[in-house]
């Protein structure tokens, strides 16, 4: 168990982001984006705004957003087993036919009560409201748009896998600005980051699985490595 809203404030402070930059980002209101991080689960329209929200935040932050959404399902959601009505072996065509018709239209009756929340989320937050409802696609991913200023900068997504991997990640050369220092742990939080020019220092890089603006990259070995959007450059010694 760990605390979501903290988590998410962590590693927005971490980024040094604030909420108008994170609203373009991620189509989601600043107020809802508060909200989150206060978990004030409460102040968003329904439930299903609040895991959809909340799994956008998440991925765009270079958290697990699924981690964070089945946080909020143990704490907050109370959910009961539904028996599923399934036809008897012996019932005719027109006994299938019939279940085929009532599938059809808990499906329609679905696809009106998504539109009447869409249509309530938008009243709600005003006419000038544009946050967009994250698209829950069959790969658990929400499509967020990336801000257009940074087409041109690395985001640079770290996490431990296969054992502990202490780093120091600065902007440009080590002698630039720190952005990040510490150690990564199996199977806990990812770090992200984004800059046109990063040097990173990694202890055990064999531990690490990396993305580099979308792709899964192998992580150089050596004692530095110099970051950018074109990908990795392993230098000899720091700065």
């Amino acid at each position: 168990m760990f605390e979501i809203g903290n988590s998410l404030r962590e590693a927005r402070l971490r980024q040094q982001l604030d909420f108008p930059e994170l609203e373009q980002a991620t189509k989601i209101r600043s107020r809802y984006l508060r909200a989150l991080e206060d978990e004030q689960f409460d102040a968003l329209p329904a439930e299903t705004y609040v895991k959809g929200f909340l799994r956008a935040y998440a991925d765009h932050l270079g958290l697990d957003g699924q981690l964070y959404v089945d946080e909020y399902n143990s704490r907050y959601v109370v959910g009961e087993d539904e028996p599923v009505a399934r036809p008897r072996r012996s019932q005719a065509g027109s006994s299938h036919r019939r279940v085929e018709s009532r599938v059809v239209l808990v499906a329609l009756a679905g696809i009106v009560a998504l539109t009447a929340l869409v249509i309530l989320a938008w009243k709600f937050g005003g006419s000038n409201d544009r946050a967009a409802i994250p698209n829950l696609g069959t790969d658990r991913t929400p499509v967020t748009q990336k801000s257009t200023r940074r087409a041109t900068s690395a985001h640079l997504v770290l996490r431990a896998v296969r054992g502990g991997c202490r780093l120091e990640v600065y902007r440009n050369s080590a002698n630039g600005k720190l952005l990040w220092a510490g150690t990564l742990e199996p199977r806990k939080q990812a770090i992200s980051l984004w800059g046109k020019r990063m040097w990173v220092h990694a202890g055990a890089p064999r531990n690490l699985d990396v993305t580099l603006n979308g792709r899964r990259l192998a992580f150089p070995t050596g004692r530095a490595v110099i970051v950018t959007p074109r990908g990795f450059k392993r230098v000899r010694a720091a700065g």
